[in-house]
């Protein structure tokens, strides 16, 4: 992390050596060279039009679905601001959201609404950017099922609102190029009695609470689920529940979720997941593939 790049004029700010642990879900990892929140998706835009092709940009949310190493992240991470987070519902049972608004409060407003469909929100604990640009999901659902239109401004400067066909959605997995970040989202749901659609939440919320492991320094789901498998059935399988290396863990509750016990780095989680995905595949032959995101260099 050696290169300082020029910065182009920004509203917003701009935070050289900007920390990533302090919201990070794991609590571990580098800086990044450049922290930077717009004031709104016009200014990113031109500040990302007016920054040297060769900087690299990586759009971060909540954090909760990554892993930043330990030497930090070169070039320039972008975090959108509150005001990037607005819900409003609109006519034909849509629900609009900045990218920077965290699945529940879609859901919440959803239900508010009477528009069913959204629920599963309820269960993804990261921001509208991430989940769209990862077609998250849970409960039986993806992002690309509500998906209508995603406003996108590309890593050249442009402001496009792409379709969501455009988005060449598989499992966990879309066709947005590198550097691009997602500002707005448009998401499609149905006519719901807003009692039922409160109970869905309340059962998913519950489901979560017993099931997974909340309240720690986690990052969510570790691996892919494998076609027709289960990934914690086979790391439970392999005999790594509860697997430690320093103080990451493998936890007890669920399998698939690695934990910060308080002093792990980075590279600790990485390599305990790399010793589950050698230990599964010895056991198994199923090669597990990472879902948490890892960025950024070793230390």
């Amino acid at each position: 992390m050696s290169v300082c790049y020029a910065l182009p004029p920004l509203r917003g700010s701009a935070e050289h050596q900007g920390s990533l642990a302090d919201f990070i879900w794991f609590r571990t990892g580098g800086p990044a060279e450049w922290l930077v929140r717009p004031e709104d998706s016009r200014d990113l835009a031109v500040f990302m039009a007016g920054l040297a092709s060769d900087t690299p940009v990586l759009p971060v949310g909540v954090g909760s679905n990554l892993i930043v190493r330990d030497g930090g992240v070169p070039g320039v991470v972008v975090r959108l601001p509150k005001a990037m987070a607005k819900v409003s519902v609109e006519p034909d049972n849509r629900v609009r959201a900045g990218a920077g608004a965290m699945g529940i409060t879609v859901a919440s407003a959803a239900r508010d609404a009477g528009i069913a469909g959204l629920e599963f929100l309820r269960g993804i604990p990261g921001t509208v950017g991430g989940a769209v640009r990862m077609n998250a999901g849970a409960y039986g659902r993806d992002t690309s099922d509500i998906l209508i239109e995603a406003t996108v401004v590309t890593r050249d400067g442009a402001v496009e609102t792409w379709p969501a066909e455009r988005l060449g959605y598989t499992y966990r997995h879309s066709a947005l190029p590198a550097g691009a970040v997602v500002v707005e989202a448009l998401f499609a749901g149905v006519p719901g009695d807003k009692a039922v659609i409160a109970a869905e939440m309340d059962r998913i919320a519950a489901e979560r609470e017993a099931s997974q492991p909340l309240r720690s320094r986690t990052g969510g789901s570790t691996f892919k689920n494998p076609e027709g498998h289960k990934a914690w059935a086979l790391i439970d399988a392999a005999g790594c529940r509860g697997l430690r290396r320093g103080d990451a863990q493998v936890s007890e509750k669920h399998c698939n979720f690695l934990l910060n016990l308080g002093g792990a780095s980075s590279a600790d989680i990485e390599a305990l997941g790399e010793e589950v995905r050698a230990t599964v595949l010895a056991h198994s032959g199923i090669s597990l593939e990472w879902e948490i995101q890892r960025v950024g260099v070793p230390a």
